[in-house]
Parts: structure tokens; sequence; C-alpha cells
């Protein structure tokens, strides 16, 4: 399973991303599976150009499919975030319908970083990917497994929308 969801993740970043950031007023809307230790789930955020390559948003993730072995309530499936975005896909070049976007996030578990990757393949349409990482946790203490559910490191991949 985690050699197919690697793979899946790779091809996605190389073959997958959105219509190129436009710049101030451009939106973007995805919604994908969430990947990672311990359950799967659903992704959704939405990112809004406030600059020539600069976006804010809101990323909120629900683990649905938790192991068995670990006792999750609401409160550890869900995470909501704002987060920031540097668009620098057309700063690279690589191709006019490449995003890629490195960013913060600030969430009701951890403040934590991301990069991600989207392609669009019409105006509309296209892939993203996006690689999380919490870079403080708000709870020091040793977590619980369930605790550990959106304070870890996940990989999401899915649809991406020009809005």
């Amino acid at each position: 399973m985690k050699k197919i969801v690697l793979i899946t993740a790779l091809l996605a970043f190389t073959f997958g991303n959105s219509q190129a950031f436009k710049g101030k007023d451009d939106s973007k809307f995805q919604v994908g599976a969430n990947f990672q230790s311990g359950g799967t789930g659903l992704n959704a955020s939405y990112d809004y150009g406030i600059g020539e390559n600069i976006s804010l948003g809101v990323s909120s993730t629900y683990i649905l499919g938790v192991d068995s072995n670990i006792d999750a309530d609401f409160k550890d499936r869900f995470d909501v975030r704002a987060r920031f975005n540097a668009n620098i896909g057309n700063v690279l070049a690589i191709d006019e319908n490449f995003d890629l976007y490195p960013g913060l996030s600030f969430g009701l578990k951890n403040f934590g970083a991301h990069v991600g990757a989207r392609y669009f393949f019409s105006d509309g349409f296209g892939l993203y990917t996006e690689l999380n990482t919490p870079l403080a946790k708000y709870n020091t203490d040793d977590l619980t497994p369930a605790e550990e559910l959106n304070n870890q490191f996940t990989i999401s991949i899915g649809a991406s929308f020009n809005l």
C-alpha cells in the first residue's frame, strides 16, 4: 500500500498540478485524499491570490479510516488550518499550467509547513499533490496515537479547480 501511495504521489507530482497561478484575485479549490500513518481521509482547501506570487487560504482534513487500534473521536480526526503560500510556478518557468507552492500553516493541532504542486489540463480542472509536516506541535506532552492523527507528515492527492 505504501508503495502504491508513493508511486501515485510521484506521478501526480510529475504530471499533476493546476493552471498557472494568476496572482491577485486568483481562486483555487482542491479536494482529495489524505494519507498518513494511522489513517486515511479527505482534504479540502481553498486559496485566494493577494499578490503576484502570494496566496492565503484555508485547508481542512477529516480522517475517515482510522486504524482499529486507535480510539479517535471527532476532535482527533478533524483539523482546519489557515495557510500562506508562495506561488513560485511562474518564477521557475517550468510550464504555464504548473504551480509550485511552498507555504506555512497554522492549524488546530500545530504550526506546520507544506509544499504542493498543481497542474491544470484545462481552464478549470487539474490535479494536485501536497506534502505537509508539523514544525511545532501545540501539545508538547507525549501524544496518544489518536492525538498523532493530523499531527504528523501527510500526503494529499486530488483534483484542483479554478474558480
